[in-house]
């Protein structure tokens, strides 16, 4: 809903500030009647997935569940506008049913971090980035929460002129634009609450490693102390052993991968750098108090995803 409310929230004030319509929208969605967010509210649609002009911009807002929730009706009204050349774009995990439907490929992306390893591993024709947000071509993107406002706050001053957008951010008490250049996720020492410049290196060696994970010993060698020194390092500030923290992001990689994708538990397994399933199975048990088989069978039903279509 946040995204939602983001993309929408500074057209409007746009129009105020501008004193005419400069900015349309319209809610779209499969059935066209009403749509639910995670959060319960729901909001009435003015049509189902209708035809729309070539100059408008379809926006897919999607959320939790965005697999199930990229139908393939969805997915044909997808393809079928982007055939008449409808520029579109993907809010939070939105991207998803873009690049299900192929409309991604060969383009950059972004989508909110905790959806990055299952899309990686199922759309390797997509570039995909830890941007804020992304423009490529008439294709964009945000990583979800607040960045929508950094994508509408572009588009604002692109269309209007710099002043424009720092005005409506200004109303929106959004003092820190952000550009396509910015991350969005916390560094790792804000995200660790430690400031402390080798555990950061070698906590970001374990995270683009997790496919082949890498030995205390060797980590410790990277970073020029002693495998003593790093046990040390890590129980001193987060608690844990080195090899406990790296399997605690292993398992939430297997996770993720787990709930947004269609890999099987082996091929998990070996994404995560397990070397068998049963030893893979008796980690995530013990981490997560239930097997991968039943995490898998756990998910609940999908959250429809929101089609917005803005004519800019």
């Amino acid at each position: 809903m946040l995204s939602f409310a983001g993309a929408l929230e500074p057209l409007r004030i746009a129009n105020r500030m501008l004193g005419v319509t400069a900015y349309e929208w319209v809610l779209v969605g499969d059935g066209g009647v009403s749509i639910a967010c995670s959060n319960g509210a729901s909001f009435k649609l003015d049509s189902g997935l209708t035809e729309v002009s070539r100059d408008d911009t379809i926006l897919v807002c999607g959320g939790i569940d965005v697999q199930r929730a990229a139908t393939k009706t969805i997915l044909n009204w997808l393809r079928r506008e982007a055939r008449r050349g409808v520029a579109m774009g993907g809010l939070c995990t939105g991207a998803y049913a873009l690049a299900k439907a192929g409309l991604l490929d060969g383009k950059k992306a972004t989508i909110h971090w905790e959806n990055q390893d299952g899309f990686t591993e199922e759309f390797g024709e997509v570039t995909l980035t830890k941007s804020v947000f992304v423009m490529d071509g008439n294709r964009w993107s945000t990583a979800g929460g607040t960045s929508s406002l950094d994508l509408m706050l572009k588009v604002i001053a692109a269309d209007h002129g710099e002043d424009l957008a720092n005005s409506v951010a200004d109303q929106l008490i959004y003092s820190s634009i952000r550009t396509d250049q910015d991350t969005q996720r916390l560094s790792i020492p804000t995200r660790i609450g430690v400031r402390h410049p080798k555990l950061s290196q070698v906590i970001q060696m374990m995270e683009t490693n997790i496919e082949d994970p890498m030995s205390p010993a060797d980590l410790a060698e990277e970073v020029g102390m002693s495998t003593r020194q790093l046990e040390r390092l890590f129980r001193r500030y987060l608690n844990r052993s080195p090899k406990r923290y790296y399997m605690e992001l292993r398992l939430q990689k297997a996770r993720n991968l787990l709930m947004q994708t269609d890999m099987s538990v082996i091929n998990v397994a070996l994404a995560c750098g397990f070397a068998s399933p049963s030893h893979f199975s008796k980690c995530y048990r013990s981490h997560y108090n239930t097997t991968p088989y039943r995490e898998r069978g756990s998910q609940g039903m999908p959250s429809p995803g929101i089609g917005v279509r803005l004519s800019i």
